[in-house]
Parts: C-alpha cells; structure tokens; sequence
C-alpha cells in the first residue's frame, strides 16, 4: 500500500487514537484526527483524506451530522466505527452515505479489511466500468448480458438492473432503501417485501446453492450486500 493514503479517524477517545494510529500508519497510512463535527468537517473540507473512520458520539453532536454535511459535496469513503448497535443507527448512517459499519469492539484486521474495500470501490467508481465482476460471474451493462463459469444466465430486465445495482457495490452493505430507491424508485422506499421476492429470484439464477447463497449475502434488518470474491 502506498504510504501517501490519507486517514482521518474522527474520535473523541484518546485511547481509540492510541490504539489506531499505529495500528493503521503500520500499514501504510497517513493518520490525522478531530475530536468534534466542526473540525471533522473542517479537515475534511481542507486536508481532502483519502478515507475517513467516523464515530458516531462527538461531543458537539453526532456523527451523522458530519455525513450529512460532508455528503453534500464530497464522495470521501467513511467507514461509521460506534458502539451503538441498533440496527436503525445502522441504516441511518448507511443511508446518508456511510460506506461501512464496523461496530465496537473491533478487530484491526477487520477494520483495516473494510478501509480496504472501501477504497476499491471508490476507484471504481471513478473508472466506472460497463463490466462488473463478481468471482466467475460477470455481468456486462452495455450488452445487458449475465454469465456464470462461462454459461449464460437468463434475467428479467429488472433483475439484471437490481444484480448489476448490487454489484457496482460490491463488498458494500446497501439497505433496503438504498436499493429500493436506485431500482425501483421513491415511491417504493417501503417494499422490502418486493426486494426480497426479487433477491430469491436472483438467487436461484446465479448461486450455486440459492438456501445458502454465497453472491448476494443478506444483512438483516438492513439489507443486503454483494461479495466481492466467491
């Protein structure tokens, strides 16, 4: 890893920055810090990071406040890192542009995993490939053609928009509403029911095994998220 990749961990616990910033400068990273929403967004905005670590409680507000804001004109990777657990606190920063969730206590190796993730993705998307690639599925845009090992797999048009939605994001915990929104459109933000018909449908198309599916992973109670390698 290059040693010009930019961290910013945004935490107000000094033992936390103790504990990560040798941990992710072993590893290739630059490290800066903020302990409030204000300065977050403030070196955000001025130290452009290449990847933010983002903990929800701050002693000036929350942390979702920081995405909210930051949101509104940067697509810097932040990865949440908080000891709320509830699956709504989840799906709140998730839906306001988190990339990832990794909950307290954590392991180095997990988070260090997820950053990396995270920053495909971000290049990714700036190169914006008509092809995704999941493992031996491979899914062409412009041809609106699925295969598998090299066999073609048959889709409704509206199960390859919601495969290849899933995969553009893959290794990213989307929620339902996420994916409901971007498929299917506003006015269906409710119809997880509807999504999870069409997830069982995809399944029995492209996984080896569909009652144990190893492409498209469920999160419950927030939604799914797309592996990046089988």
């Amino acid at each position: 890893m290059s040693a010009n990749i930019r961290a910013l961990i945004v935490d107000d616990e000094p033992a936390i920055l103790r504990f990560l910033k040798p941990a992710l400068e072993a590893n290739g990273y630059e490290i800066s810090s903020a302990g409030t929403v204000a300065e977050a967004v403030k070196l955000i905005a001025a130290a452009v990071p290449d990847i933010v670590v983002l903990d929800l409680g701050l002693p000036d507000g929350d942390g979702k406040d920081v995405l909210r804001r930051v949101r509104e004109w940067s697509d810097v990777p932040v990865i949440v890192l908080s000891a709320r657990d509830r699956e709504t606190e989840k799906i709140e920063a998730l839906d306001l542009g988190a990339d990832d969730y990794v909950n307290k206590p954590f392991g180095v190796g997990e988070l260090l995993a997820r950053m990396r993730t995270a920053l495909r993705h971000r290049m990714q998307r700036k190169a914006e490939t008509p092809v995704c690639k999941v493992g031996d599925l491979v899914i062409d845009n412009v041809r609106h053609h699925v295969s598998r090992a090299g066999e073609e797999v048959k889709l409704t048009p509206k199960e390859f928009e919601l495969l290849f939605f899933l995969a553009r994001h893959s290794g990213k915990v989307l929620t339902h509403r996420q994916i409901l929104t971007a498929v299917w459109g506003p006015a269906h933000t409710e119809d997880t029911q509807y999504l999870r018909v069409y997830v069982g449908q995809l399944r029995q198309k492209i996984e080896a095994k569909p009652d144990d599916p190893r492409i498209i992973i469920t999160e419950p109670g927030i939604g799914y998220r797309i592996a990046e390698a089988i």
